[in-house]
C-alpha cells in the first residue's frame, strides 16, 4: 500500500494468532514478572480466574499483527506514537487474536510534503468479538513526489 490508498472509513481485519501459555510465560517472566501473569495456581484464585497476558506482551502481539497486515513494507517511515492505549479485557493463553483496524484520518503533512499522516483506531480482539487492546495510532508514510 502507499499512501495514496488509505482513506478514512476504511476497515481492516487480519489474523488470525494463537497466544500459547508457554509464549505468554516466556514474556512476562522476562519483562513483566507480575504474579499473575507468571504463576498460574495463584492466578487461578484471583479475580482473573488464571494466567492473563501482560498488558504489553498484548500491545506487542498487536504491533506484530499490524505490521504484518496493514503497514506498509514499501512507504511505513515511522510512528511519533499511539494514543489512547487501553487493554479493556485481559488476554488469555490460547485466545485466538486478530486485528481490526479502521482508518480515521489521512492526510498530507504540512511540515513535510513527502509524507503523509495516518491516524488509525485499533482493536486487538480475542475469540468472537472481545477487544483485549484498543489504541489510536499515528503513522507516517511516504508520498510520492508532486
Amino acid at each position: 500500500m502507499k499512501f495514496a490508498d488509505f482513506h478514512a472509513g476504511q476497515v481492516i481485519e487480519a489474523g488470525p494468532y494463537v497466544l500459547t501459555e508457554t509464549e505468554l510465560l516466556q514474556f512476562a517472566r522476562a519483562y513483566d514478572p507480575q504474579w499473575f501473569h507468571t504463576d498460574a495456581e495463584a492466578a487461578a484464585g484471583s479475580s482473573f480466574g488464571g494466567l492473563i497476558a501482560s498488558g504489553w506482551h498484548t500491545a506487542g502481539l498487536f504491533m506484530r499483527l499490524f505490521a504484518d497486515h496493514y503497514l506498509t513494507r514499501v512507504a511505513s517511515l515511522a510512528s511519533p506514537g499511539i494514543d489512547e492505549l487501553r487493554w479493556p479485557a485481559p488476554l488469555r493463553p490460547g485466545d485466538l487474536l486478530r486485528i481490526r483496524v479502521e482508518v480515521a484520518e489521512a492526510r498530507p503533512s504540512r511540515s513535510k510534503p513527502d509524507r503523509g499522516l495516518v491516524r488509525t483506531r485499533c482493536e486487538l480482539i480475542a475469540g468472537p468479538d472481545t477487544t483485549v487492546m484498543s489504541a489510536l495510532a499515528m503513522n507516517l508514510i511516504a508520498r510520492r513526489p508532486g
